[in-house]
């Protein structure tokens, strides 16, 4: 599965980690989060996310 990044703050989603704290369960795929979905660092969309891998 492939990380991304945040272009805003630079936070990476880690789909093996997942965002707990925010409801998402680890083994979650980028692809799989609801629309809704914010960085939990700095808020910023889904969308204004860059896959790394």
């Amino acid at each position: 599965m492939k990380r991304y990044r945040c272009m805003i703050c630079g936070y990476t989603y880690h789909p093996e980690m997942g965002d707990p704290e925010n409801g998402i369960a680890p083994g979650t795929a980028f692809e799989d989060l609801p629309d809704t979905w914010v960085c939990p660092s700095c808020g910023a969309e889904k969308k204004l996310f860059e896959p790394l891998d």
